[in-house]
């Protein structure tokens, strides 16, 4: 089993910046690739960002590539979303989810379906 906490949202004016984190813990945290997803009110969840185990890897949506940036500190069990000019369209409950490095199969990060452990979300808004 495997927790994930996220923090770090907040209100912020169109532009500016925010950093969030998402803390793991109950498994070795390298055994986990990490994604950030986002889900606006009645919309579905959408892929934001991804890392490899290793921070070997990133992958970001189209939407949000020169703006935002993932990484991991694998030594304090902690990967995090920087995100810069933001706009209102990036108002969304945020969350982090974990997969398993070690798969049978492709590797598809913005696929939801592969996470296996999710936190509980951090709220970002964004206002014009």
């Amino acid at each position: 089993q495997v927790q994930l906490v996220e923090s770090g949202g907040g209100l912020v004016q169109a532009g500016g910046s925010l950093r969030l984190s998402c803390a793991a813990s109950g498994r070795t945290f390298t055994a986990f690739d990490m994604g950030w997803f986002r889900q606006a009110p009645l919309k579905e969840r959408e892929f934001v960002a991804a890392i490899r185990w290793n921070g070997g890897n990133t992958y970001y949506a189209d939407s949000v590539k020169g703006r935002f940036t993932i990484s991991r500190d694998n030594a304090k069990n902690t990967v995090y979303l920087q995100m810069n000019s933001l706009k209102p369209e990036d108002t969304a409950v945020y969350y982090c989810g974990a997969d398993w490095a070690i798969r049978s199969g492709p590797y598809y990060p913005g696929d939801a379906r592969i996470y296996d452990y999710w936190g509980q979300g951090t709220q970002v808004t964004v206002s014009s």
